[in-house]
């Protein structure tokens, strides 16, 4: 959760802490307060940040719930597998939990269908030199030294690279992929592109056309021998912040909790058209990222004052005019001077 001033700030003021806090998720997503603020950091008031939440964490999560649509079951139906268990995963992985808590799954089966790979393999209880966050996701299993076996063991439903290890996401890795599930999903979330665990047309081709795909990184479109075009989605930050910032600062809400970044993830999701996925998109088209941020914003301002974490009263009976009277706008009237020239045949000498 983050934790904003209880002081009145500024409008200017209230913007840069929230992208602060905001810029803080995305850099430091699983890091302890202390780890962030300092070790003699202790005032509850100062901007913190746990592994729950943060812009990454919930633009994967809204491309599972996009998925989800496509495979047409639920969340708890799904097995995940991580290749990396830093930051990036530690922060999906909490949004995971959460929402399958909220889909009535008990926290612990919850956390059993999270399994992470590091770089010494399969984490396992008893494995020495674990923190606690990989503490709560290690399994009572054997040791299992490579991501490809861990796939073939555990034959996951999801998998998801955060380890930026090119080329972690192999040919059999997703033929194995495919051969357990009939839709696999992939998410290459790395990023630069020359980190990417695997590309789009890796997955599209070797799963054969089934497999629901997202990066980090955005790659070009792909079109199988069948003459099937696909466009793979870019699970990019920017369908998270602008939104969250405006529905933050709109209604002064002081504390950002997880639920907020679930509810961005849900938001983004819902917005995914038929027709997006039928094409392979899991996320809406950056062409409208404002409409996006928008609804975003309207639902963070209805959820603030639904649960006591607004600050702005009184309550506004019109929340998307509320929320459209403070979008900014690029758009100015001229302050230039009118000119006007005189009409040509006008201003020649005339013979009186």
């Amino acid at each position: 959760m983050l934790e904003l001033s209880r002081s009145l700030p500024s409008p200017c003021d209230k913007f840069h802490r929230v992208i602060f806090a905001s810029e803080l998720r995305a850099s430091s997503l699983a890091k302890p307060p202390k780890q962030l603020l300092g070790e003699g950091t202790s005032d509850p008031q100062e901007v913190g940040s746990d592994s729950a939440n943060d812009g990454t964490a919930s633009v994967a999560v809204a491309g599972i719930f996009a998925a989800l649509r496509i495979i047409k079951n639920k969340l708890s139906d799904h097995k995940f597998v991580f290749q990396g268990a830093g930051e990036a995963a530690m922060g999906i992985a909490h949004l995971i939990v959460m929402a399958l808590e909220k889909e009535g799954v008990p926290r612990e089966e919850a956390i059993r269908k999270i399994w992470m790979v590091d770089s010494r393999g399969l984490i396992v209880k008893g494995r020495s030199h674990l923190n606690h966050e990989k503490e709560m996701f290690a399994h009572d299993h054997p040791t299992v030294k490579t991501l490809a076996e861990v796939v073939q063991r555990v034959k996951p439903t999801v998998l998801i690279g955060v380890a930026a290890i090119a080329g972690a996401f192999t040919d059999q890795i997703l033929k194995d992929m495919a051969t357990f599930n009939e839709r696999p999903i992939v998410f290459a979330l790395s990023n630069p592109t020359s980190k990417s665990e695997c590309t789009a047309e890796q997955c599209y081709r070797l799963t054969e056309g089934r497999g629901i795909f997202a990066s980090g990184s955005p790659f070009p479109n792909v079109t199988l021998p069948s003459g099937q075009t696909f466009f793979p989605g870019q699970g990019n930050n920017a369908y998270v912040f602008p939104g969250v910032a405006l529905g933050v600062i709109a209604c002064g809400v002081r504390h950002i909790s997880d639920d907020i970044f679930l509810l961005t993830a849900q938001s983004i999701a819902e917005d995914v058209t038929e027709e997006n996925l039928t094409e392979g998109r899991l996320y809406p088209p950056l062409s409208t990222i404002r409409d996006v941020s928008f609804k975003i914003a309207v639902k963070i301002v209805d959820y603030a004052y639904k649960h006591n974490l607004a600050s702005w009263y009184p309550e506004p009976e019109d929340k998307e005019a509320f929320v459209r009277s403070l979008i900014y706008s690029p758009d100015y009237d001229s302050f230039a001077i009118d000119h006007y020239r005189w009409p040509q045949e006008a201003m020649q000498t005339q013979n009186i």
